[in-house]
């Protein structure tokens, strides 16, 4: 038996969510991210806003001005985490084979369930039904023989829409759009498809696999069989978390040294105390800048051993932050950190283990009194560890 995944996403998740709540926002040009006199992107925004031109990660600022009678909304991620929590209670209802991909969309492997409605098309109607019913939503569904094509499918037939592909016919449904609604293939490979001529996911596919793995690499097999309507990736449910990461945009581009320690230390502070409530260690700090001009760099550093104090990661995250500055003098929009190649705690004695075992205690100090009192009744400061501390009245 071949095998049917389903890829379902739902349509415009977080304006949507927001119009259910407020039905005046119905019909109307809405964008969630926030206010556009500050700084920040847009989050998600309404059919009737994306004529304009608007689009997930845009400035608001920009997004204002390509469409000035838009409704900016907030964003309540809370909000959007409990429509999602009861969209994948939905679909586990149909096949307890479910791999979610972020918090608004998942695959779904409906092989040999199909029995109860009678056809796959009449089982992923009654996934929409049910999603309408219950959320107010509307989703739109990919139904294919492999992931890939039912994730294209999916895409090309939003909003609320439904389209099946027939086994046998994956690349023949492929093979006319362009090379960008191949997954995996971004602008940088878009860009290199056309020097090479190749406009058209069925140009792709009809290159000799030498070619695209002349210029691509391993990568080049992997979008030439997908151009080919080949993938047999499985749906699996997501395993642990690979990495932990922890970023802010500022109100204003700076290059102002000791306001981006600060924000540095603190984004430190909270993807140690992650590690530290998840029983992990890392043993890789990225630290991620993104310029006035939009440009993003990412640095990263080896932790030998790995760690979970936050005055180690702290350190390297500085001694990175300080090349990269040097480097280059540009104002500086967002600030990142990410920890990665997480492995259970261990523990290792060395010279040093005195100083680490006292960074500990004041770790999980600091942990209980946060847990106590709020993330904000305790902060780092220059040469002082505790700072801020308000008893509870």
């Amino acid at each position: 038996m071949g095998r049917h995944i389903f890829h379902i996403d739902l349509d415009a998740f977080f304006v949507s969510v927001e119009q259910v709540l407020s039905p005046r926002l119905k019909g109307k040009a809405v964008i969630v991210g926030g206010d556009p006199e500050r700084r920040g992107v847009v989050a998600s925004a309404s059919y009737q806003a994306r004529p304009f031109g608007i689009h997930a990660g845009m400035p608001l600022s920009k997004a204002r001005r390509l469409c000035p009678q838009a409704i900016f909304i907030q964003a309540n991620f809370s909000r959007y985490r409990q429509a999602s929590h009861k969209f994948m209670a939905i679909l586990a209802d149909f096949s307890p084979c479910i791999e979610p991909l972020g918090i608004d969309e998942a695959y779904l492997d409906v092989t040999g369930c199909e029995g109860h409605y009678g056809s796959f098309r009449q089982m992923a109607l009654a996934i929409k039904e049910r999603v309408h019913k219950e959320l107010g939503l509307t989703a739109s569904v990919g139904i294919a023989t492999c992931k890939v094509v039912a994730k294209v499918a999916s895409d090309l037939c939003k909003p609320d829409g439904l389209l099946e592909i027939a086994p046998g016919e994956e690349r023949h449904f492929l093979s006319p759009l362009p090379v960008a609604k191949l997954p995996g293939v971004g602008k940088k490979t878009e860009q290199v498809l056309q020097q090479m001529g190749v406009v058209t996911i069925g140009e792709l596919a009809s290159l000799p696999l030498s070619v695209v793995k002349k210029h691509f690499g391993k990568f080049g097999v992997v979008i030439h069989r997908y151009g080919n309507g080949i993938d047999d990736r499985k749906v699996e449910a997501p395993g642990e978390a690979k990495s932990i990461s922890k970023q802010v945009t500022f109100a204003q581009d700076t290059l102002q040294r000791h306001f981006l320690e600060a924000n540095l230390q603190h984004l430190c502070q909270q993807v140690s105390a992650e590690l530290r409530s998840q029983d992990k260690q890392a043993s890789c700090v990225t630290l991620k800048l993104r310029y006035a001009d939009f440009r993003t760099i990412t640095r990263q550093t080896t932790l030998k051993p790995a760690s979970n104090i936050s005055q180690i990661i702290f350190d390297i995250a500085l001694q990175l932050l300080s090349t990269a500055v040097a480097q280059k003098r540009k104002p500086i929009r967002l600030i990142g950190v990410k920890v990665s190649g997480l492995c259970g705690k261990e523990k290792q004695l060395g010279m040093f283990d005195s100083q680490r075992e006292k960074l500990e205690h004041l770790d999980k100090a600091i942990d209980r009194i946060r847990s106590k009192y709020g993330s904000a009744s305790i902060r780092a400061g220059e040469g002082i560890s505790v700072l801020n501390y308000h008893r509870e009245r």
